[in-house]
């Protein structure tokens, strides 16, 4: 019996061999195949990763230009008469109260429909058209602001100098509201590597003068969230959630900047007070905002009224006036003035259009974009010609080549910026067509920008509605630019 056992349990053991050499021969043989098909396939090439496609070299980069595409020379024009017909029963709504508007036909610079085009109305945001014409006009399109940190007339201060940037961010990602901002962590790092000890900070905000705060501003509009109190220096454009467009601002945007930058520092923010630097202070860090033309995007997609006033006080440093409310609009005006723009009947107190005080006519914007629209010139030797105070301007090439990158900055109808929500229910054939300034106030809404009608003819308009509340106009305007989108109107 025990013979038996120890037979059986051999045989046992021998079938446990084989079983275990078969498995061992079976792995060797699928680690072959695998290593076989690895050969053939290669995964760890671009070409497998991509499909078996061979992936060329990527293309050179290529700087797009901004232009409008003029109509084919077949394509019939548009008439006065024919825009005419076509905007009579939408521009008689009761919904659009006091109402004035113009539209030109681009191509050939004539006006094809008006309405009280000289009256002064209130412009809400489309202000900002006047500012960014003058920015492209007085400015190069890549300056940048800078703000500086330099040492104090005292051990352990450090100077925080504004120039003029309200988009420098404290998000410890560098993230902040405005893309491609200054960020708050390199001056710091800087700070720390320039091996001076530092238990003070002062805010120097003397880069600007003058009130912070503009004639026809409502106070409510900080806690609100459209405005902060214009000060040389801002974290994310003074928002409390820098995240949030609409988030309520601070009532002191600079003193908290020194704040954020002394908590960075592990410093006790009470060690921040307002006061200036000592002329030939030595440097401790600096960085720079975005380029003027990114922040010029940004100002007018989404309607930056801060970005809209410190851009304006850019203005007016570049020519020769003081960087406050009043200085930034007188730049701006004598700017567009010396290129030949007709500012009869313009009375502003800020950059943004925030105040219910600016007033503006519907000829001088819509001149401004059919300007910026004639990118090739127009007439005889590729000019026209505009009145001022009765004398004919030359309108050159060069003026209208640089007012172009003006209209790649207006918001699209149904995506994005201050149009994101707008033509996506009614109007909806406008959507994608229709580009324009928003400005939107209790009192005031406006619309102005360009569309291709139905022939392929590009048509600048401005559409100014008072007493109305917005939410009753603004659908009002765009079933005006709509039907302008839908006119073959020859």
């Amino acid at each position: 019996m025990v013979g038996n056992g120890r037979n059986i349990g051999e045989l046992a053991a021998r079938r446990r061999r084989r079983t275990w050499i078969a498995l061992g021969l079976s792995f060797v043989v699928v680690v072959a195949v695998l290593v076989a098909g690895l050969v053939i396939v290669r995964p760890w090439t671009p070409e497998f990763r991509h499909g078996g496609l061979t992936v060329a070299e990527p293309p050179a980069p290529v700087r797009p230009t901004p232009r409008l595409v003029p109509a084919p020379a077949s394509a019939p024009a548009p008439s006065p008469a024919g825009i005419g017909a076509a905007l009579g029963p939408v521009v008689g709504n009761p919904d659009l109260g006091a109402f004035t508007g113009i539209v030109t036909d681009a191509d050939s610079a004539t006006t094809l429909w008006s309405s009280d085009p000289t009256k002064p109305m209130i412009p809400s945001s489309t202000a900002k058209i006047l500012t960014t014409a003058a920015a492209l006009l007085a400015l190069p399109e890549d300056q940048r602001v800078v703000t500086r940190v330099v040492t104090g007339s005292a051990a352990g201060e450090a100077v925080l100098v504004g120039g003029g940037d309200p988009t420098l961010t404290a998000r410890p990602d560098g993230l902040g509201y405005y893309p491609n901002s200054a960020r708050l962590s390199d001056l710091v790092e800087q700070i720390r590597s320039s091996g001076r000890p530092v238990d003070t900070i002062v805010v120097d905000t003397s880069a600007y003068t003058g009130a912070t705060m503009a004639q026809g501003w409502d106070p409510i509009d900080v806690p609100e969230g459209s405005i902060a109190p214009i000060e040389s220096v801002m974290i994310d454009g003074g928002r409390l959630d820098p995240l949030v467009e609409y988030s309520p601002r601070t009532s002191t945007p600079a003193l908290d900047a020194g704040r954020q930058l002394a908590t960075a520092l592990g410093l006790d923010p009470s060690r921040v007070r307002a006061g200036s630097a000592v002329a030939g202070a030595a440097e401790l860090a600096s960085v720079r905002s975005a380029p003027l033309r990114d922040r010029l995007r940004d100002m007018m997609v989404h309607s930056d009224n801060v970005l809209a006033e410190t851009i304006g006080r850019e203005i007016a440093v570049a020519t020769g006036r003081e960087p406050s409310f009043a200085g930034a609009v007188a730049a701006v005006a004598d700017t567009l003035r010396k290129a030949g723009f007709d500012l009869t009947g313009a009375t502003m107190f800020d950059g943004s259009g925030l105040s219910v005080d600016d007033r503006l006519p519907a000829r001088l914007l819509d001149e401004i974009l059919a300007t910026a629209a004639r990118a090739d010139g127009v007439g005889a030797g590729g000019e026209a010609t505009t009145v001022q105070s009765g004398q004919a301007k030359p309108r050159t090439d060069e003026l209208a080549a640089t007012l172009a990158p003006l209209l790649d900055a207006l918001p699209v109808a149904g995506a994005t910026g201050s149009l994101t929500s707008r033509y996506v229910t009614a109007n909806r054939g406008a959507a994608g067509w229709v580009r324009a300034k928003t400005g939107t106030l209790s009192v005031a809404s406006a619309l102005v920008g360009y569309v291709l009608d139905r022939d392929g003819r590009v048509l600048t308009f401005a559409l100014m509605s008072n007493d109305r509340p917005p939410e009753v106009s603004r659908p009002a305007l765009d079933a005006i630019a709509g039907t302008l989108r839908n006119c073959g109107c020859s």
